[in-house]
């Protein structure tokens, strides 16, 4: 398989493991309230909601989503930066701000100063899709929009990331209803949207429901009691001896198939149609003759196309449109944003009503805009996850969703989160300022390599973090004293198991009482891994 270099993709391509591993920090709640049938801003610790808004670095921000999230987001929608040299974008497009600067001099050092705007971009978009591929499911699916700057880059690292063979379709979008006329070259009417699935062996789209464009071509002139239909050829382009016979209209007229085909079913197969009242022979009984299809019996969907027009999903100016309607007391910043009908489509095909839905590009929100309509429509409980690094993340993005949400009065809410503390300082100490719930995560995590869970209610012992393949995980931490692995503690554990692992800070048994009890001590922070 052919692959694509560039200056730094030695710097990026493992860069994911090295990314600090920050916890996500609750600022506010926004929901639905049943007392007041209003909508308003929830201080609270307790209540996680199930929807995610966050502020902050999508590269760190991803990597923090790991612990709770790998292997279960069944759909990923991304816009991200075009790279197409636009600076007036509300997110500067052309890759050359001061804070991807200074981050391609960290990670890509010297040579930093040779990278073309083209190696800035994939240097910027390697390790985030690294991760966001850790996050999908394995019959999960992610869509990219992109346009013809990076398309064919963005293409290549993909086939690296996904592998080439789960690629599934380069989706065309008119994303402009009519021609640009001041264009130099060409129009630029279409954008594409990359498709790659998790494991192509697993993952299958959704039928998209049946327009009434397509049912209203089934009628039913003879009245028959199964319903509308259409007709559709009774000859095959073939020329098979046995399937080439005459038949006989109700009016005498005899008829074989066109020169160069056959008729599509057997003498014997037609008797049985015929009998069956599926031919018809025009409405005066004399026409060539065609096989009755019922609206009942076709496909209660349609195979999706790759070519998607702009009267079915919108364009540009409909998202411009969409957002002023919201926003109707402020300029809208993006000049080309995405449609919620374009983002709708692509969560039919590729969601179940209880899916979990990430973008790590979320800009001015239309992802959850998408996700809140649908779930109204279908009765969903569909859940999004959205991060925005830019400033606008809270008077954009979320404000967005928070209008959609009060002025459909949809029942629904978000929590608005920030990156928060870094798990483990440059020196590999666990920072006590996480809070305990994080790093509990994180340990599972990086354990099991599984999304974490609270443990059983049954088992009583608070340091228990859950049981995997056999083997019962504990943390004996605590921040303002020394913990140790004692017969005290090993009183306190209730739940027998086949083996057990315990990060504590200290141990005071010997080896050989742990290896007869098959007991694995891990020291706090020493043994704590770096995911």
């Amino acid at each position: 398989m052919p692959t694509l270099n560039w200056i730094g993709k030695d710097k990026v391509i493992n860069h994911h493991t090295e990314v600090p591993y920050h916890t996500l920090t609750k600022i506010y709640d926004y929901g639905f309230t049943n007392e007041d049938l209003g909508f308003t801003e929830i201080e609270t610790e307790n209540r996680k909601p199930e929807n995610m808004i966050i502020h902050g670095d999508n590269l760190l921000a991803l990597k923090s989503l790991l612990p709770l999230y790998e292997n279960r987001i069944k759909c990923i929608y991304i816009d991200p930066p075009y790279n197409t040299g636009n600076e007036n974008w509300v997110y500067n497009d052309n890759v050359n701000s001061p804070e991807l600067q200074k981050w391609l001099g960290k990670t890509v050092g010297k040579d930093a100063e040779d990278l073309t705007r083209h190696d800035k971009w994939l240097c910027m978009m390697y390790p985030r899709l690294v991760l966001l591929r850790k996050l999908l499911s394995q019959d999960g699916v992610i869509f990219i929009s992109i346009d013809d700057n990076e398309q064919a880059n963005l293409k290549l690292i993909c086939d690296e990331i996904f592998g080439s063979a789960n690629f599934v379709a380069n989706i065309i979008w008119q994303k402009k209803y009519s021609p640009q006329n001041d264009a130099k070259w060409f129009s630029d009417n279409h954008d594409h949207i990359l498709v790659y699935s998790k494991n192509k062996e697993i993952w299958k789209p959704n039928l998209l429901p049946r327009t009434e464009e397509m049912n209203n071509r089934y009628q039913n002139p003879d009245n028959d009691s199964r319903g509308v239909w259409k007709t559709s050829d009774l000859s095959a382009k073939r020329v098979t001896e046995k399937d080439i016979y005459e038949i006989v209209t109700p009016s005498g007229k005899v008829v074989f198939p066109p020169k160069g085909r056959s008729w599509s079913v057997s003498k014997e197969k037609f008797k049985l149609l015929l009998e069956d009242n599926r031919i018809w022979f025009g409405k005066d009984n004399n026409s060539v003759p065609q096989l009755k299809r019922f609206l009942t019996d076709v496909q209660q969907g349609t195979v999706p196309l790759t070519i998607w027009l702009y009267d079915e999903v919108g364009h540009n100016q409909t998202a411009r449109q969409e957002i002023k309607s919201l926003f109707f007391d402020s300029e809208n910043p993006f000049e080309t944003p995405k449609p919620s009908k374009l983002i709708e489509k692509i969560l039919r095909l590729s969601t179940d009503k209880d899916s979990i839905i990430l973008d790590s590009f979320a800009g001015s929100g239309t992802t959850a805009h998408a996700v809140l309509n649908l779930n109204a429509q279908d009765g969903g409980n569909r859940q999004f996850i959205l991060i925005e690094m830019e400033n606008y993340a809270e008077n954009i993005t979320a404000e967005r969703v928070k209008r959609v949400i009060a002025q459909n009065q949809y029942e629904a809410g978000f929590g608005f989160y920030g990156l928060g503390e870094v798990l483990l300082t440059d020196e590999h100490l666990l920072n006590e300022n996480a809070k305990i719930e994080a790093i509990r995560a994180y340990i599972w995590y990086s354990e099991t390599g599984e999304s974490f869970t609270e443990a059983a209610t049954e088992n009583k012992n608070a340091y228990f973090l859950g049981n995997y393949q056999g083997r019962s995980y504990y943390f004996y931490y605590e921040p303002e004293k020394i913990s140790r692995l004692d017969y005290d503690f090993l009183a306190t554990i209730t739940q027998p198991s086949e083996s057990y692992l315990i990060y504590a800070d200290v141990c005071n048994l010997d080896s050989e009482f742990l290896e007869k009890h098959n007991i694995i001590f891990k020291k706090i922070p020493r043994d704590i891994s770096r995911i």
